[in-house]
């Protein structure tokens, strides 16, 4: 008989030393010259935004832990899809063929696997994520008063089952959480099942089950300091810069935009993001693992019993939308649009390279440091092209009273009723990028087709 088998392991603690550093390019090549300038850009961003740089992360992918015994489970006397190779499709179609008590059974014997399994049904993997979120947070109880443990384990035990704790309160939906190394999780925001209109945030770096609810927002205007906002009206970005935070934010923009229709937001860290600025920002590697997993993750909610009645919008904040960009021609119509904002590049010169299926749209406000970032892409350094600049081929969308990298989901600002029409597919409300006041005749045209 198969076993529940919390899966406890200890987190990566890693040093985040300030990093900097100065080079003269004098006499060197145009080729080497660009190399000097995105590593000097990655330093540059680090002291303008205060961030730190860590060690290289390790990327995860491939089933949770339980993968062998779930194949191995004969309690149905058939064979289980193979959470590593079978589709989405496949995977919906095995879980048509059962009953509701064949469900649960398989549910309850290995929720780690049924709760981050594509293309399984939406209540189930709730279902599934409750049990499993239930049993490392005993775990994590019992390693937290364990004396043969030091204190530094034992008080980070008590952190990790706080926020198992906190992820179970009545009324969350946790569509996939998986407890390996720093941590995966996907929550939907609104009833998924009758959403007629979805949303899914892939964030950027520095998010892991650890920071996936910090500086979550209160209401406009509140900030951590107990100041206000330098734009009134407007809430301290940082509440929004977290999956938490975009993503309530978001859902109360749609509710706000359109009551009376059927709304849901995803937010889904599904990949190893990097950890602050460094060479892991700064490549490929990350987001190369984490494509497949947001592709996957796509087909599967597309696929599933309780999918939401249209394509979701996919909105890729940061370093998040390097994954966008690498999962762009993997996703065909499992998204209607795509938004790219804050981005440091894509990995493609353009739209067309991204040789995506959804309609692109980019956003990026003057006030983001991510401007200082070159967008060239050299020897796997840099992610290339901007994809808000004009040739790049995106639909801009305007970012008015946006305040810096983290504010783009605050309340008040263009962008979010930007995200919000775009979700609700209300394309005559949305306001485009201008170069100038002056110009506000172009304020609709990037969606004049759409009309």
């Amino acid at each position: 008989m198969a076993q529940l088998g919390p899966h406890s392991q200890q987190r990566q603690q890693a040093r985040r030393p300030r990093w900097g550093a100065r080079r003269r390019d004098r006499g060197l090549g145009r080729g080497q010259r660009a190399l000097v300038a995105a590593a000097l850009a990655v330093t540059a961003v680090t002291g303008t935004a205060g961030w730190a740089v860590a060690h290289e992360q390790p990327a995860i992918t491939g089933p949770p832990p339980g993968a062998a015994s779930w194949r191995a489970d004969d309690v149905l006397e058939r064979t289980l899809p193979d959470p590593a190779t079978a589709s989405p499709g496949a995977v919906a179609r095995f879980f048509a063929s059962l009953d509701a008590p064949e469900r649960r059974t398989l549910a309850q014997r290995h929720p780690l696997i049924v709760g981050n399994l594509d293309g399984a049904p939406v209540a189930l993997r709730y279902a599934a994520n409750a049990r499993a979120l239930a049993a490392e947070r005993r775990a994590e109880l019992a390693r937290a008063t364990d004396s043969a443990l030091s204190s530094q384990t034992r008080a980070q035990a008590r952190d990790r089952a706080d926020h198992y704790g906190a992820l179970l309160a009545n009324g969350r939906h946790i569509l996939a959480f998986d407890p390996r190394d720093r941590g995966q999780i996907a929550e939907v925001y609104g009833d998924l099942t009758s959403a007629r209109r979805t949303a899914v945030i892939v964030p950027g770096s520095d998010i892991d089950l650890g920071s996936y609810a910090e500086e979550m927002p209160k209401s406009p205007g509140d900030r951590r300091d107990g100041g206000g906002s330098d734009h009134p009206g407007v809430a301290d970005d940082t509440a929004y810069a977290t999956p938490v935070g975009m993503a309530t934010s978001l859902r109360s923009e749609l509710v706000r935009q359109a009551p009376h229709t059927g709304t849901a937001v995803i937010s889904w860290t599904g990949y190893s993001t990097p950890v602050g600025l460094g060479l892991d920002a700064a490549t490929g590697r990350l987001a190369g693992a984490g494509a497949p997993r947001l592709d996957r993750f796509l087909a599967g909610l597309a696929a599933a019993e309780g999918a939401p009645a249209a394509p979701p919008t996919v909105l890729c904040h940061s370093y998040g939308s390097v994954v966008c960009g690498l999962a762009a021609h993997r996703i065909g119509p499992d998204a209607s649009d795509l938004v790219v904002l804050g981005s440091p590049g894509t990995r493609a010169g353009s739209v067309a390279g991204l040789r995506a299926d959804a309609r692109v749209w980019a956003a990026k406000d003057g006030s983001d440091w991510i401007g200082k970032v070159p967008h060239i892409e050299l020897l796997g350094l840099g992610h290339g092209a901007d994809p808000a600049a004009s040739d790049f081929g995106a639909r801009r969308l305007s970012t008015a009273r946006v305040d810096g990298h983290a504010g783009y989901f605050a309340p008040g600002t263009e962008s979010l009723r930007n995200f919000a029409r775009v979700t609700l597919g209300d394309f005559g409300s949305v306001r485009c990028a201008v170069e100038s006041d002056s110009a506000a005749a172009e304020a609709r045209k990037c969606a004049d087709d759409l009309v």
